[in-house]
């Protein structure tokens, strides 16, 4: 009997799927294939039910002659295994990023005389209710707030971007890019203080207070999905800092990271060109505890960031601070570098991986931009965000254009290089 194939990546089972399953019982015997875990996050939303359920839903259809994980999006784990006949799938794959999965299937199956066939895609006013609705529960402080430990066990390596408004957010919740015949995105976002503060006009010294970045937050949080790193500067003074562990963590942020530094703050890539003062390893450990003291949920992460080699205090002073704020309770060492080269923040990692395998290692290559993410994790980093990226960019893009539409007063010179605003409002979902 003929195999007819489809995968699903879904949390619910709407019509458009049992279309699809009605379609593929005229071809042959059903499997459906579940994309594992690890393969959903590459380019689709989260999930809200792991793999195991996914499947269990699946398997209470009826139709269906057999449920599989599916681990490679690209479907060659199940053409080797299983020379489906018919491999059918919705023709939004004919478009977009998905052309790409729908091209590589292709050419496997034809190989050995296989078929794809794309069903109409089924649009209605109950499937998109459903998809929103299922945006709205992935947007749930208690579905966000434990995707970044979930992400660090699925993934080699978390990508975060920073965001500092509702529509960076949305570009890094919405990019996806083929590059090579991969499709990949961005796992979280890091709301820095630094960008934020800029993109309020103020001086990066601690000046915008929590209320106001909390603004931020939420500005982030009504359009988004993916998980919250915040910085947090120096947390402030621990009676302080557990007041802020708790907002954050009912707002469904994930984490937080605090630096080892007391006293107004100074931005750390200027080193010891300006004074800057560590704080002790005691005093920051009793505020780690205190954070950790306050939380309600497993969920939420307090990432302890050492400036030990920011401020030339030597290797061994941030190897000792590392262990001392892990056994205060941090969920997480960020270890901060302004030199060219990866090589002490390489030595670092190392060095501490001998200590600890399992605490995450973040680190924020601004400064040694030359390094690849596949390197970092080499040396057993979990996360790596990309900390201003989106501000530097556009701020001279801008002036840029200020400038010219000063000079040739009008706006015809610049337009060249402008996005249509069709482009851009596409990025924004309507109710």
């Amino acid at each position: 009997m003929s195999i007819a194939y489809t995968c699903f990546c879904t949390d619910v089972i709407h019509e458009g799927h049992l279309n699809i399953i009605k379609e593929a019982r005229k071809y042959g015997r059903v499997i459906v294939g579940v994309l594992s875990d690890e393969a959903v996050i590459k380019y689709n939303r989260f999930f809200t039910l792991n793999q195991d359920d996914r499947a269990a839903l699946i398997r209470k259809i009826d139709g269906v002659d057999e449920v599989v994980i599916q681990e490679d999006y690209h479907y060659s784990d199940v053409i080797e295994k299983y020379h489906p006949d018919y491999i059918i799938h919705g023709d939004n794959w004919e478009t977009g990023y998905l052309k790409n999965i729908r091209s590589s299937v292709e050419q496997q199956i034809c190989k050995y005389g296989g078929k794809i066939i794309d069903v109409p895609y089924t649009y209605s006013e109950a499937i998109t209710r459903i998809d929103r609705q299922m945006k709205e529960k992935l947007a749930m402080p208690e579905y966000r707030r434990r995707r970044l430990r979930q992400l660090i066990k699925l993934r080699p390596i978390v990508k975060a971007l920073e965001v500092h408004s509702g529509i960076t957010g949305l570009i890094v919740e919405k990019t996806v890019v083929d590059h090579d015949g991969e499709l990949d995105q961005f796992d979280a976002m890091w709301i820095s203080s630094l960008c934020d503060s800029t993109a309020k006009g103020k001086p990066d010294i601690e000046l915008v207070d929590m209320t106001s970045r909390y603004r931020t937050i939420d500005d982030v949080t009504e359009v988004t999905t993916k998980p919250i790193i915040f910085d947090g500067d120096t947390g402030g003074l621990a009676e302080h800092f557990v007041y802020t562990v708790r907002t954050l963590e009912r707002m469904g942020v994930s984490a937080i990271i605090i630096e080892d530094k007391t006293g107004l703050k100074k931005n750390s890539l200027f080193g010891n060109e300006v004074v800057q003062t560590q704080d002790s390893i005691e005093n920051f450990c009793a505020k780690i505890a205190a954070g950790k003291k306050s939380q309600l949920t497993e969920d939420f992460m307090i990432i302890a960031r050492i400036e030990s080699l920011i401020l030339e205090k030597g290797m061994d002073d941030a190897l000792k601070r590392a262990e001392a704020f892990c056994k205060a309770g941090a969920d997480g060492i960020m270890i901060h570098s302004r030199k060219k080269e990866p090589t002490e923040v390489l030595e670092f990692c190392d060095k501490f991986r001998m200590l600890d395998k399992e605490t995450p290692l973040v680190v924020v290559p601004s400064s040694y931009n030359t390094i690849t993410e596949e390197e970092l994790a080499e040396h057993g980093v979990n996360i790596v965000i990309y900390a201003n990226q989106l501000t530097r960019s556009a701020f001279p893009a801008m002036k840029k254009t200020a400038e010219d539409i000063l000079r040739y007063h009008r706006a015809k010179e610049v337009d060249d290089r402008l996005m249509p605003i069709n482009q851009i409002i596409t990025l924004i979902d309507e109710l």
